[in-house]
């Protein structure tokens, strides 16, 4: 697959993302468009680190080290996305959590009912 195409389907996944966080009133909704967001930023990450026909980044005895850097892939890459999962999961754990308190409190999860419900 031609790689500026996949760019460009990241930037499209983003965009929906956005699309459903500026558009939608409900929580639950909202949640599901930060983690689409999310995801697609993931993607996005980890196609900078990819290279065609590239090998694990494990040195192994007898290895070549110039052919070896130019035949892997970015490690860096790929452990920057493993941080950013663990935090968007601690993230999304805190934002289902914060729409649950909400729903025991107003009974709703629409936005616009929540702000019409100030005490």
């Amino acid at each position: 697959m031609n790689v500026p195409i996949i760019y460009t389907l990241c930037m499209i996944l983003f965009s929906v993302g956005i699309y459903g966080i500026v558009t939608k009133k409900n929580v639950v909704k909202i949640i599901l468009s930060i983690l689409i967001m999310e995801n697609a930023l993931n993607l996005f990450i980890l196609m900078i680190g990819y290279r065609k026909d590239g090998i694990a980044p494990i040195v192994q005895p007898g290895m070549d080290a110039a052919g070896f850097a130019a035949s892997s892939v970015d490690p860096l890459t790929q452990a920057m996305v493993l941080t950013s999962i663990v935090i968007g999961l601690s993230m999304i754990a805190l934002m289902v959590a914060i729409a649950i308190r909400l729903y025991e409190r107003f009974g709703t999860f629409d936005i616009s009912e929540i702000k019409d419900l100030k005490e």
